[in-house]
């Protein structure tokens, strides 16, 4: 049940793309091997683990993973689903050892390596058929640096989607204690990728011409905590309007989202934004920076609005002006957008239409 609980997006998504004449089959390394069925699932547990040297006692995962091939093998299938470019030479001696078996190596925010590997493509690359984003733009930097071939078959797929629900904003309000007009939130990391400092100076610009304005804002780790504790303090507004609740249980962010009218991120890089997804699934608006990522979600900003990163000012007229609008009205449609493009269901739809793909081309 751990295992279900702290990966539940990868075996959500597996159950999505199942049906319609597509089996998914989870293949995992593990410390022992198993069979769990998940949501109608086969979940297969390899044990395909070493111990590390250092740091004494933690598991790391195997370099030639020859378990996991011989448990690929035995379940004969006609597509890998590969999670991770950063862990890619697993992916090409996978390849390497399942010879005509095209595989699918879907990013997660990996970066390019400055070690230079085979592309994609390539004669040593052949067997990885293929490559997945959020969005098309982010292979760029790998095909910039060598590590995907520029006719690489590039497919734009979410990394996963949400279960959360809109909700009776005025009972979420009462629950959290959240209020404010705009009542806005920040749910993620206080890091320098995520920017938190520019979504405060954006909020100091916006705060005159609104209402009401309050910010409310949830995080786990946050290096940046004292700096952005030191520009609240230095001033007035802000010292009276953002507060700095720390964290919260995941199951409780839901809540959260629902009495908020809009999420704001300074996000610099993102592999797909789950925070983003998870406020549009409760219909909360998104107003984001125009990265790659958050342009696919929001659908080009149709929904919320986009900000060019570290830009504060336009940050904040865009919160003024997405402010003066109709609420409700703008929740429907963040919602319908979520349902459309985001949702499980749409993950699925995209995943199969990526198998197939592959399959007629294999």
């Amino acid at each position: 049940a751990c295992v279900f609980d702290a990966y539940g997006t990868l075996f959500d998504v597996a159950a999505a793309a199942a049906g319609d004449e597509v089996e998914i089959v989870v293949v995992q390394a593990a410390t022992q091997d198993d069979v769990i069925v998940h949501r109608g699932v086969s979940c297969h547990f390899v044990a395909d683990y070493r111990r590390a040297v250092y740091p004494p006692g933690r598991a790391v995962a195997s370099r030639r993973p020859a378990e996991l091939v011989g448990k690929i093998r035995e379940l004969g299938p006609d597509i890998v689903h590969f999670h991770g470019l950063g862990v890619i030479r697993q992916a090409e001696f996978i390849a390497r050892l399942l010879e005509d078996v095209p595989i699918l190596v879907q990013d997660h925010c990996d970066r390019p390596r400055r070690r230079r590997l085979i592309p994609f493509g390539s004669r040593r690359g052949d067997g990885i058929a293929a490559v997945s984003f959020t969005s098309r733009d982010q292979a760029a930097p790998f095909v910039a640096a060598g590590h995907i071939a520029p006719d690489t078959l590039v497919f734009e797929v979410v990394e996963s989607s949400s279960w959360f629900r809109p909700g009776n904003q005025v009972l979420a309000r009462r629950k959290t204690g959240l209020y404010g007009d705009p009542c806005v939130i920040w749910v993620g990391r206080l890091v320098p990728r995520k920017d938190p400092l520019t979504v405060l100076r954006a909020v100091r610009h916006a705060f005159p011409s609104l209402r009401d304005p309050q910010l409310w804002c949830y995080y786990g780790e946050a290096p940046l905590l004292h700096e952005v504790q030191r520009r609240i303090a230095g001033d007035s507004l802000l010292t009276e309007r953002v507060h700095l609740m720390g964290w919260l249980p995941h199951a409780q962010i839901q809540t959260a989202l629902q009495a908020s009218d809009c999420l704001m991120s300074g996000s610099r890089d993102e592999g797909s934004g789950y925070a983003v997804i998870e406020a549009m699934s409760c219909g909360t608006a998104p107003i984001v920076t125009d990265i790659p990522a958050l342009r696919r979600i929001t659908g080009g900003g149709s929904v919320g609005a986009l900000v060019p990163p570290g830009d504060a000012r336009a940050m904040g007229n865009a919160l003024v002006t997405w402010s003066r609008r109709d609420r409700n009205t703008l929740r429907e449609a963040v919602r319908e957008y979520f349902e459309r493009e985001l949702s499980f269901e749409a993950l699925g739809r995209d995943l199969r239409a990526a198998y197939r793909t592959l399959g007629g081309a294999s």
